[in-house]
């Protein structure tokens, strides 16, 4: 982006404020009239079913527009859940249509991020229904890793992933039972060391090996766009 392109996000981005763990960023079925970047923490997208079941079918970290999407689908079909203790800012739907209308390029970089979320979730379809629990996981970890590097979140190797082990079974649709059981198999072969929220990556080659891991869905080079 260029200075002032930067200077544009940062005029529209604004009213910073906190949201408690748990709580709703984005509820299910409401009208935004703002899409929200996720400035601090760790959030989620969720459905629930009928019988109360939770389907996370997607993480957001720092940097992330969790809803930038909402600007065009108007109704949500989901909610948004903080998983920690989360900042976030917002950007008024009519100050984003200002930007489509008048900065041709900047609006391709807002394209892009949601171009991105839908590669995301192209790769955790293909995981949740062709590979095993374990190349599942170790998928997921070395997403993370990948994304948490981007924003200068990973320190020796170690990231601080503040979910539960319900929540990561949420994620990876699995059975708590499931998720401790394929764990421990990836603690036993030397590759992570997941210890309270801390997930230490012992054997990068191994654990990318496993999850067949090509981070180019993520779009990290940069190129003109």
């Amino acid at each position: 982006m260029s200075s002032s392109e930067i200077g544009i996000l940062q005029r529209i981005i604004k009213n910073d404020r906190l949201v408690p763990k748990g709580g709703d960023i984005v509820v299910e079925g409401s009208r935004p009239a703002e899409s929200t970047l996720l400035l601090d923490g760790f959030a989620a997208r969720y459905r629930v079913l009928e019988d109360g079941k939770r389907q996370i079918t997607a993480l957001h970290v720092p940097g992330d527009f969790v809803d930038l999407h909402a600007f065009l689908l108007k109704t949500m079909d989901h909610g948004v859940l903080a998983l920690s203790e989360c900042k976030i800012a917002t950007a008024a739907h009519r100050d984003l249509g200002g930007v489509t209308a008048t900065n041709a390029h900047l609006t391709r970089l807002l394209w892009l991020s949601t171009v991105i979320d839908g590669a995301i979730h192209r790769e955790w379809i293909v995981a949740m229904g062709r590979r095993s629990k374990r190349s599942h996981l170790a998928h997921l970890i070395c997403e993370l890793f990948s994304r948490l590097s981007i924003v200068g979140m990973v320190e020796e190797n170690t990231i601080r992933l503040p979910l539960s082990q319900a929540e990561v079974a949420d994620v990876l649709g699995l059975s708590l039972v499931h998720l401790n059981k394929t764990l421990q198999t990836l603690r036993a072969d030397g590759l992570i060391r997941w210890v309270d929220h801390q997930i230490t990556v012992l054997d990068w080659g191994e654990l990318s090996q496993i999850a067949e891991f090509d981070p180019a869905y993520l779009c990290l080079n940069r190129e003109a766009r």
